[in-house]
């Protein structure tokens, strides 16, 4: 009995060595210019694709206004200026990415420029399962002066594996309909709540400048995914 109950013990301490410590830090500690700078109104240019979907960018650009606007904040029609945008020769996010954060202002009115990069828009299989997983980058920056106010990364693994009661085949089968069926978009969306629910809310949020001790920010997540 001694010997179970000390096996019990070590195994516990193990398990318990092995899980990853999350350090979360204030909204405020991650974000300060966020809350010394007034953002009001946001653009968000077409999002920069580093993935070997074609289609990914504009997916998600249908995924992204919601909860920014949830998040207190007035998004600028992406359909509209994304088309202007491309008007003016750009074809791809990437080629936004050194542009002074001062010309969306003087174009656009906006007072942040959200960059987007998706990192990861990828469908996996194993053996007798599989998953699909978004994985984006966001990089937030004044237009007045063209500072860093907010960035982070975030992403979602979607485990599609099939049912193993119908044997290996069965699971196969079970696993390759449900990864064919799991559409992209709300995967996107639920990434996009996950990452902006560490964003300072915005001056049409109630809690506006209410959450500065709000420890909600992951700071192993906040990282710099563009110059």
């Amino acid at each position: 009995m001694k010997f179970i109950i000390k096996l019990v013990a070590v195994m516990s301490v193990a398990v318990l060595s092995g899980c990853a410590t999350v350090d979360y830090v204030t909204k405020e500690e991650a974000f300060p210019n966020m809350y010394a700078t007034k953002t009001t109104s946001i653009l968000v240019v077409p999002a920069v694709n580093n993935t070997t979907a074609a289609e990914a960018a504009d997916y998600y650009a249908t995924t992204i206004s919601e909860p920014l606007t949830h998040a207190g904040y007035y998004v600028l029609p992406i359909e509209l200026t994304t088309k202007l945008i491309q008007e003016q020769g750009v074809v791809d996010g990437a080629q936004l990415l050194n542009t002074d954060p001062g010309v969306f202002n003087q174009l656009y009115g906006a007072d942040a420029v959200l960059f987007v990069t998706i990192n990861e828009w990828d469908t996996s299989y194993y053996v007798i399962g599989g998953n699909v997983t978004v994985g984006i980058g966001y990089v937030m920056k004044s237009t007045a002066t063209g500072n860093v106010l907010w960035q982070y990364n975030d992403r979602l693994v979607i485990d599609t594996g099939g049912d193993s009661g119908g044997g290996l085949i069965g699971a196969i089968i079970s696993t390759a309909i449900n990864t064919a069926l799991t559409d992209y978009v709300p995967v996107a969306k639920r990434v996009n709540y996950m990452a902006i629910s560490s964003l300072p809310v915005g001056s049409y949020h109630k809690l506006h400048g209410q959450d500065r001790q709000t420890k909600a920010v992951n700071k192993d997540k906040v990282q710099t995914v563009q110059e």
